[in-house]
């Protein structure tokens, strides 16, 4: 197992409405006064669509998160999803990516990110199924080498 690595299930919660100046704003603030630390946020138009936006963010946590989420619109994503963090090495995106194609898995999205040495990426799937695997897929991954 890539001992720098770790995998776990998420729930993100997407809210699906019409392109404004101002809906990110509108939407988080509920969820900023109720006291919610998101760890991420994904706000995006929809391409050929772009009066159709998308917000996700994760985690919604404790009751009152969650009913300012939902006032707010959200709703729990039937995306089933993966939270991959580790320390930052060169080409590890393009390992996973390899590995889960390797191993027949689709990826319904993929959102990484490099802050100082730390990776993370987000990572949607078809199904919990797929999910399950994926995640043993990418704990299986070999542990870099030791310098």
């Amino acid at each position: 197992m890539a001992e720098d690595i770790t995998v776990k299930n998420v729930q993100l919660w997407s809210l699906h409405g019409a392109n404004r100046k101002g809906l990110l704003a509108e939407v988080l603030e509920p969820l900023a006064a109720a006291g919610a630390n998101l760890r991420v946020v994904m706000g995006y138009r929809h391409p050929g669509e772009h009066e159709r936006a998308t917000v996700e963010v994760f985690p919604v946590e404790g009751a009152a998160a969650e009913a300012a989420a939902r006032k707010a619109g959200f709703a729990p994503s039937e995306t089933a999803c993966l939270l991959v963090e580790g320390t930052d090495r060169k080409g590890l995106g393009a390992q996973i990516s390899r590995a889960l194609s390797d191993a027949g898995i689709s990826m319904a999205f993929l959102m990484e990110e490099t802050v100082g040495r730390k990776f993370s990426a987000v990572i949607g799937f078809a199904s919990r199924e797929e999910a399950a695997t994926a995640a043993k897929t990418i704990e299986g991954l070999p542990r870099p080498a030791r310098k």
